[in-house]
């Protein structure tokens, strides 16, 4: 991978098991958890009983990290001195299609040594793990550490000694019930002690290793309960195997070898298939997005056995379920697994359903994660709702996991809900009033060009629904689909003269003559295939698009230099020919390749300077498989 990665992915499981390396080189800084602050690992190989550090800050001597390749689930570290070559490969088996595997949280880094002097060395790799894994901050609560007992493993855990799961909601903290869990097969040995220079309690694993021949350490985490849905505790999905996590310790253990090869396979055919979508530098962001996209989620299981997926807004304060976040990101689940994107939708439909909504409108969250008690974002203000946006959201959700799934089931069983949801569109999407939309850090906007497509794109949605429920005999309704349809068409010929500027591009808002803005929401159009606006409008409009590049990319409109990098990419598909779409992919490759800000991969960055504004390790980023999902032709399941 060229792309230098603003952050590098280490263990990747949900919101709170999450270690990143946010330097080029493994050994020039702490490891954190995806917030910034620290997760502390360590690493040392041991060459003829002198150690050198390959993970982490401390005193010593290092080995030097002579390269990083970061694919789909592994990173791998290589690292050199006159004796050994080292190399590291920390892997997460983020298989989309296995709800199973999605969940488990157990991460390995296998490790393997070749001698580089022709001699024979005694060589063995320790790695320490601190009480910041299972405490929110060091020194918050007191962590015990203690030895495990697993058969054929050396392992040791971490735990807080009082145990309160799900006791708090937010966005900048991290977990602090359960037990993390470090385990090292073959020959090997733990150890629990306390760090003489920091004061926090440590755990460690060692194994010996024999020269080429791979030694497998194990990262895993139990968190008891997961998720607080309406008042229930659920457990994680892995548990409905009735497994504990030292026996899914010793099964991941005995798949690696298996899981391996099949990650890098599935790797080399979405690198190669993204090439051939938007070119080489489009691969590279699908591939440092991938561990991302899933460990912004839980999965979780219903008393009734229903999944949930549940999104945390990380950095955007924190709110689980959020419509408008999964929205963006169900591009990457409608190629891979549009049952997840069900998982997503679940909580909204459950908690529109209920008495503590009071708005004919979808919601916008259903809590703070992993709290999940009712809508946290501006609570029941109405001026601080989103109805056009969250009502053309689960619409165009909802409608994509059909077509993906070629089932209109799911969508049935709400149809009273999303038939409600399109007429409020129908009454005040055309041209919308002074209210918020997605990009809420922007402020309220009357008129909004965009939000008016998202409305064009939900009626569309429905129109989809409605043909695929008919065809399947799920309904006798044979007109309701080209009912919908024909609004949505005659919306579009209002829009295309309302929102010109008259030279080839369109307006932020329907009022703001020579203004501009992306058109995102108008991808759905292309993608279901239905054409109803003119080619010749978004060729004319990506065109004038392009004069409004800055060094790094296409501002979100024109009221400030700001963009957000899935938003970019949905404007970029609309494009019809390959070319097109990359020169819009270009800069934004640069942003992350030269951006000081060293986070996980952040939406919402400067086109100026590269600089993040806010926001970091968000779902939204499976949007970036959109043009993916358009090559793959998903979407359009019949005319």
């Amino acid at each position: 991978m060229m792309l230098r990665a603003p952050a590098v992915p280490l263990i990747t499981v949900d919101p709170y098991f999450s270690v990143w390396s946010m330097a080029d080189k493994l050994n020039e800084s702490t490891t954190k958890h995806w917030t910034g602050h620290n997760n502390t690992l360590l690493g040392f190989v041991t060459v003829d009983g002198k150690d050198y550090r390959f993970m982490g800050e401390g005193e010593g001597e290092t080995i030097e990290q002579i390269s990083l390749d970061i694919n789909a689930m592994n990173t791998v570290y290589r690292f050199a001195n006159d004796k050994i070559e080292l190399q590291a490969d920390f892997f997460t088996p983020l298989f989309p299609e296995s709800k199973y595997y999605i969940s488990r949280p157990v991460s390995y880094m296998a490790v393997r040594y070749t001698p580089r002097d022709g001699r024979k060395h005694k060589v063995s790799v320790t790695i320490c793990a601190s009480e910041e894994l299972c405490l929110n901050e060091k020194g918050e609560g007191k962590a015990i550490a203690e030895a495990v007992d697993i058969s054929g493993f050396a392992a040791a855990r971490l735990s807080n000694e009082e145990q309160k799961p799900l006791n708090r909601s937010g966005d900048n903290i991290r977990i602090d019930w359960g037990s993390f869990y470090l385990a090292a097969d073959g020959k090997s040995e733990s150890n629990c002690f306390v760090c003489e220079s920091c004061g926090m309690q440590m755990i460690s694993a060692t194994r010996e290793l024999d020269p080429c021949a791979q030694g497998l350490f194990l990262f895993a985490y139990d968190d008891i309960k997961s998720i607080e849905y309406f008042g229930e505790p659920l457990e994680a999905y892995w548990k409905r195997h009735g497994k504990t996590i030292e026996e899914e310790i010793v099964i991941a253990a005995s798949e690696c070898a298996e899981l391996l090869y099949s990650a890098r396979n599935f790797s080399d055919t979405l690198y190669a298939d993204a090439v051939k979508a938007g070119g080489e530098k489009y691969a590279e962001l699908l591939l440092l997005s991938y561990r991302q996209i899933f460990a912004s989620h839980k999965l979780v299981s219903k008393a009734d056995k229903e999944i949930l997926f549940i999104s945390k807004e990380c950095f955007s304060n924190g709110c689980a379920a959020t419509a408008d976040v999964s929205y963006p990101s169900i591009p990457f689940f409608l190629i891979y697994n549009p049952e997840l994107v069900y998982g997503m939708l679940r909580p909204i439909f459950d908690f529109a359903a209920s008495e503590a909504w009071p708005f004919d409108f979808a919601p916008h969250d259903v809590g703070q994660y992993p709290l999940l008690n009712g809508q946290a974002y501006n609570s029941l203000d109405i001026n601080g709702q989103m109805p056009v946006e969250e009502c053309g959201n689960m619409l165009i959700m909802t409608a994509a996991a059909t077509v993906a799934s070629k089932d209109a089931s799911f969508a049935m069983e709400h149809i009273d809900t999303l038939t409600g949801w399109a007429e409020y569109l129908i009454r005040f999407g055309e041209d919308p009033e002074n209210q918020l939309c997605t990009d809420d850090f922007a402020g309220h906007l009357a008129h909004n060009c965009n939000l008016s497509l998202k409305a064009i794109s939900g009626l569309i949605g429905l129109s989809r629904i409605h043909k695929i429920a008919y065809a399947q005999g799920l309904s006798t309704d044979k007109t309701a689909s080209g009912k919908y349809l024909k609004i949505a068409k005659d919306m579009v010929k209002k829009w295309t003269v309302n929102a010109s500027n008259g030279d080839g591009s369109y307006r932020l808002a329907f009022d703001r003559p020579g203004s501009f803005s992306m058109k995102y929401n108008a991808v759905w159009d292309k993608l279901f295939g239905t054409d109803l606006f003119p080619k010749s409008v978004w060729a004319s409009e990506l065109a004038t698009n392009e004069k409004q590049f800055r060094p790094y990319g296409m501002p979100l409109d024109n009221r400030a230099a700001y963009t957000k990098s899935d938003w970019l990419i949905w404007t970029a598909t609309l494009a019809e020919d390959k070319d097109t779409f990359m020169r819009f992919i270009e800069p934004l490759w640069k942003a992350y390749h030269f951006s000081p800000s060293r986070v996980p991969m952040t939406d919402w960055y400067d086109t100026v300077t590269s600089l993040q504004v806010n926001f970091q390790h968000r779902s939204v980023i499976g949007g970036f498989f959109i043009k993916l999902l358009d090559f793959y032709g998903t979407m359009k399941l019949f005319s």
